[in-house]
């Protein structure tokens, strides 16, 4: 085995355990509970999870998807989430060198997987996570890639333009189009990613949400007004965005 591969495969068993502890983020920072107190129980009949039970999907497939006392089923959400965590920690670790900047990637892969799952389920974007997501980018970018300039750029242009975006639909439909969680959050991919990133987060997650609402209007799930979870298109968009951004620009601006 080669140190790369060494490297990634560490890298991936790294990723499932940290991404059983993002569940722990998802199941409980919505509920406003502590996310290292109490240990991890069952949601049904509320023992505590024995150590062999929390092996990241290992446990679950062993277990059948079912508490071993209850035998409530266990949600898919559990292994997926690991499984995701992993595989981004290996590209992560692939695609970036040592160093600062991929200690900023992993840390803001673990804030999009959180996002993305409570988005998802609650339609929320949790503060706690956030701002001072924003600030650690900024943080980050004094050290290394996207450069202080650019993170500070990034935040401002991230969260003008979702703000501006958010008023102006309000002041033609006198209504809520965008929360400020929306906001915040592209401002947080802003202060890791540099403000190019951000306009590149923002049409990525705009066409997979108009995709997403129109596949969901064909289908008669939704209606025109139907509130989709826009924090989890942003989630997606940021990752393309970290992973093959600059090719993607790159190949956009050869068209002119």
């Amino acid at each position: 085995m080669t140190p790369e591969t060494f490297f990634l495969v560490v890298a991936g068993l790294f990723g499932l355990l940290v991404g059983s502890f993002l569940n722990v983020c998802i199941f409980r920072l919505p509920r406003g509970t502590s996310i290292v107190w109490p240990a991890s129980a069952c949601g049904s009949c509320r023992r505590e999870l024995r150590w062999f039970e929390n092996i990241p999907i290992v446990s679950w497939v062993v277990l059948g998807a079912k508490c071993a006392r209850c035998k409530a089923p266990i949600s898919l959400q559990y292994p997926l989430v690991e499984g995701i965590t992993a595989v981004l920690f290996v590209l992560v670790v692939a695609t970036t060198p040592a160093g600062p900047q991929l200690a900023a990637r992993l840390l803001f892969v673990c804030a999009l997987i959180v996002l993305f799952g409570i988005d998802l389920e609650h339609q929320i974007l949790p503060n706690s996570i956030t701002l001072p997501g924003i600030v650690i980018g900024v943080l980050f970018s004094l050290a290394g890639p996207p450069g202080w300039r650019a993170s500070l750029l990034g935040v401002l242009l991230g969260g003008g333009v979702l703000y501006a975006i958010a008023w102006g639909y309000y002041a033609v439909r006198r209504e809520e189009g965008l929360g400020m969680g929306d906001v915040k959050m592209l401002g947080m991919i802003g202060a890791f990613l540099g403000w190019q990133a951000v306009l590149l987060t923002l049409v990525l997650a705009s066409l997979s949400g108009a995709f997403i609402g129109v596949a969901m209007i064909s289908l008669q799930r939704g209606s025109m007004k139907y509130a989709l979870p826009f924090g989890t298109f942003l989630a997606i968009g940021a990752v393309v965005a970290m992973l093959a951004g600059q090719p993607i620009i790159d190949w956009y601006v050869g068209f002119y």
